[in-house]
């Protein structure tokens, strides 16, 4: 700790919290979630397990006159053998809804994977802590966005000034769910992911359930989502179902509609956005599954291959353009019923010029400009005043 300041401890609460749709009291402290209990109970998939943990959206929200703050958390931090180190997590501060600083935090648990036997392990670390100083001597609400890519657990929260939970903003909720690409893989930052920009630029309050590889119309996240207040929402159907080579054309159809089926439920005329892949060239055409890229590996680059054959979509392996053509028939077939309802073709979002100018570095993620364009184009097409996801008053 900073010996010139005098630091009041505030008890990390989940009042505390925004984009989060469950807090787990720890050994250490708080470990949010997103994916509530119940649909966790039912996963038995390790990755989606490390992506629902791991807190893309999630932020620290709160009000003080605080000139500065630490903030001590339990990182797990990912390294993969073979591959280029991956960077320390980041923590960016936002002062009244402006990006103000970023840190990092040492320590914290190492979970190793090992690619080509797909084992891991485990080693747990000691907490570490990240420091801002120099904020403005007034009241202020204060946001730290946790690491968008780390599972972090908050151990403890100090400041120079008291503290109590930032009010309710009054904007429109927007619950979204994605791949990896949603969840901010390769982002610079977690306020810097497409969703959380396109947040920004749009004036809403996001709830990014972005789940890196587990965007595959599972029954248990669309409850979570029916059960999630929200006043706009869009899922972006796609990719994941293709690198994960889960499903047939028979299957999927059924999927999709079960999926938005449940959404109504809770949420009958909610406008509702669904989303096609954006473009990416090695699964366009090829179907899934996505590989790793062994010879790239061994040079130390981390890159994907499309493992299947081509001729297989006769026999209903899915291609990303056939699930753009089946995404948009749906839409289009439902929408005679739902007028709340509406399709956005992904290569609007990111297309063929765009991948000339910025290609994928790893053949399947965008990267941090990529990112910014892919959340300056949602913001543009969906948040307009004539867009598919108005923003306006709060359903409060």
């Amino acid at each position: 700790m900073h010996p010139t300041h005098r630091w009041i401890t505030t008890p990390l609460t989940p009042a505390l919290l925004r984009g989060a749709l469950d807090v787990e009291r720890t050994a250490h402290g708080l470990l949010p979630h997103r994916l509530l209990a119940a649909a966790r109970a039912q996963n038995t998939d390790g990755q989606l397990a490390m992506a629902e943990a791991q807190p893309s959206g999630v932020r620290l929200a709160f009000r003080t006159r605080a000139t500065a703050v630490e903030l001590d958390t339990l990182p797990t931090k990912r390294v993969y053998v073979g591959a280029p180190p991956r960077p320390d997590g980041v923590y960016d501060l936002l002062v009244d809804g402006h990006p103000t600083d970023r840190a990092t935090a040492s320590g914290g648990n190492t979970l190793t994977i090992d690619m080509t036997t797909g084992t891991t392990e485990h080693r747990p670390g000691p907490p570490g802590t990240v420091r801002f100083g120099g904020l403005p001597d007034r009241a202020k609400t204060v946001e730290i966005w946790l690491p968008h890519n780390e599972t972090t657990e908050l151990v403890a929260l100090r400041t120079d000034a008291p503290v109590e939970p930032a009010p309710n903003p009054g904007r429109k909720v927007w619950l979204h769910h994605g791949s990896s690409i949603s969840h901010g893989s390769d982002a610079a930052s977690p306020s810097t992911t497409w969703p959380a920009l396109a947040a920004a630029l749009g004036g809403v309050e996001l709830i990014n359930l972005g789940l890196g590889g587990s965007a595959l119309l599972d029954p248990f996240t669309a409850r979570a989502m029916r059960d999630t207040p929200a006043d706009l929402i869009s899922v972006k159907i796609g990719i994941n179902l293709v690198n994960a080579d889960l499903m047939r054309l028979r299957a999927f159809t059924p999927a999709v509609h079960g999926f938005l089926d449940t959404l109504r439920e809770g949420h009958p005329t909610t406008p509702l956005l669904v989303v096609s892949p954006i473009l990416c060239p090695i699964h366009e055409d090829t179907p899934g599954p996505c590989a790793f890229d062994f010879s790239a590996l061994g040079a130390g680059q981390l890159r994907f291959r499309a493992a299947g054959d081509p001729a297989e979509t006769a026999a209903g392996k899915l291609t990303l353009n056939v699930i753009r053509a089946e995404l948009s028939r749906i839409v289009e077939q439902r929408a005679a019923d739902d007028p709340h309802l509406h399709y956005l073709d992904g290569r609007e979002l990111y297309g063929e010029a765009d991948y000339a100018e910025l290609p994928l570095p790893d053949d399947l993620h965008p990267d941090a400009a990529t990112h910014r364009r892919i959340g300056e184009r949602f913001a543009e097409l969906a948040f307009a005043a004539d867009g598919p996801l108005t923003p306006g008053t709060s359903r409060g």
